[in-house]
């Protein structure tokens, strides 16, 4: 397992953790994540010897803590600039506790999330050339 690699690449989602706070709307999020899942396979393709689907899981599971954190702690400014969201929440269990159902529900999405790119780390691995780049 290659943790300096799931770090490294998991600094995308703290940037999108603090993007998505106020700089980038909900309509426009899928866009950025699907660049930075390519780029992420990409380079769990080339850089660990295996265990692709794993790496991309856990780059992900990561990323949920990266971006659940960053919308709780900046919660006031993350609420403001994405009323769906505001409107979604008023009706879910918790709702009188909106942090609290980010903290419950944060990690389901990290988790699915996780999915996705573990299947996109396949997919590249077997789509780049054998052995990790030097």
């Amino acid at each position: 397992m290659n943790w300096r690699l799931i770090i490294t690449l998991s600094l995308f989602g703290l940037a999108m953790a603090i993007a998505t706070v106020s700089l980038i709307p909900s309509s426009r999020e899928p866009v950025f994540w699907l660049g930075i899942f390519v780029a992420c396979a990409y380079a769990i393709a080339r850089r660990a010897t295996s265990q692709f689907f794993l790496h991309g899981l856990l780059v992900s599971l990561v990323n949920g803590v990266w971006i659940t954190g960053s919308h709780v702690l900046f919660f006031d400014t993350y609420i403001t600039n994405h009323p769906q969201e505001a409107a979604m929440t008023a009706s879910m269990p918790f709702s009188s506790h909106p942090r609290i159902l980010m903290v419950v529900i944060g990690p389901f999405i990290g988790l699915v999330s996780g999915l996705v790119l573990g299947a996109f780390c396949v997919i590249a691995a077997k789509l780049t050339p054998s052995g990790p780049a030097q």
